[in-house]
């Protein structure tokens, strides 16, 4: 009989989005021992995208990883698990991934939004997954944490881009009156 694997929180290995070239947008890898540099990373990319860029399915087990995937206009979105792990449970991380990021631009899911708003996709990254851990599954809990765009933040919290943008908004409501 097989012996039975110790349960674990780290169940995500990596996420990652690529472009519609296998070009790096955004990657966060969170196991050293799988991909200890960025050169393997980024191999695995390249391959992971040759084998997935025209294919309709959701999943694929490569190089030892069970990855779910999910294509849209001109980005991949990637999310890596071990051989043993629950894909519905990777399939529910990738889901909200894309939700959240579906929810930040604005249904406007594509490469130049996504690098126009990478700071918030970031922070949607770390507030999905820390370290492994799966942190959310829920898109609009994700996006409640990440949405900074709140006018109610005080100046002193606020980011340079953050104040740049509201005095750009200020001066063009100010302008149309």
């Amino acid at each position: 009989m097989d012996s039975l694997m110790e349960p674990t929180l780290y169940t995500i290995k990596g996420m990652c989005i690529l472009d519609n070239d296998g070009n790096r947008i955004l990657a966060k890898y969170y196991d050293k021992n799988v991909f200890p540099t960025v050169k393997e990373q980024r191999a695995y990319e390249k391959n992971l995208f040759n084998k997935t860029h025209r294919t309709d399915a959701e999943i694929i087990m490569l190089d030892g990883l069970t990855c779910v995937y999910k294509s849209n206009v001109d980005l991949f979105f990637y999310v890596m698990g071990s051989t043993h792990e629950n894909e519905l449970i990777l399939l529910s991380v990738l889901n909200c991934l894309y939700d959240t990021i579906t929810m930040i631009l604005k249904k406007n899911v594509e490469k130049r939004a996504v690098l126009e708003n990478l700071d918030i996709v970031m922070l949607a990254f770390d507030e999905i997954c820390d370290g492994g851990i799966i942190l959310d599954a829920d898109p609009s809990s994700v996006m409640k944490r990440v949405d900074l765009r709140n006018d109610d933040i005080p100046i002193g919290e606020q980011t340079v881009a953050q104040v740049l943008q509201s005095a750009k908004e200020q001066l063009k409501w100010s302008l149309l009156k």
